[in-house]
């Protein structure tokens, strides 16, 4: 994930309205001085993941965050995901939510030296424009379209 987190809470118990519901993990990010709500998924994303993550950011926004804070972050990480699913799930939800898969196990070394070089080549040719949020995040968005950043700021694909 990166430095400048700290362990908050695992499984925070949160209620709302008449019901329980459990916040996988609650962490805090130093640098950008905000609470990252992450929602472990064993199975693919779906929409009602997204939804799930907004109520938890509103809760977070109202209950938890102290005065000095930025707006809780949210990171939904499962196993796939269809990227026209999260575009049409998070696309009216005005938090910042990002959903990304996870690997259980990391690439061979050459295909890790191949995507690093990769990366590296665009960045030397300008095939990435940083987009920079008030929030100081550190994602950017490939000429191609596609997100090569996440908030730790480590280059991924």
């Amino acid at each position: 994930m990166g430095t400048g987190f700290t362990f908050v809470a695992r499984q925070k118990r949160v209620r709302v309205g008449d019901s329980w519901y459990k916040i996988d993990l609650l962490l805090f990010h130093r640098v950008l001085r905000c609470l990252v709500v992450i929602d472990l998924k064993l199975g693919a994303f779906t929409h009602a993941d997204a939804g799930q993550m907004n109520l938890y950011l509103n809760y977070a926004r109202e209950h938890l965050v102290v005065a000095g804070e930025a707006d809780p972050v949210g990171l939904i990480l499962c196993s796939d995901k269809d990227d026209a699913v999260v575009h049409y799930a998070m696309g009216g939800i005005n938090a910042r939510v990002f959903a990304s898969t996870y690997r259980t196990v990391l690439p061979d070394e050459a295909t890790l030296r191949r995507e690093i070089l990769a990366v590296d080549r665009g960045l030397k040719q300008g095939h990435f424009r940083g987009r920079r949020r008030a929030s100081r995040s550190c994602r950017a968005e490939r000429a191609d379209g596609h997100f090569a950043a996440g908030l730790s700021g480590r280059w991924t694909r």
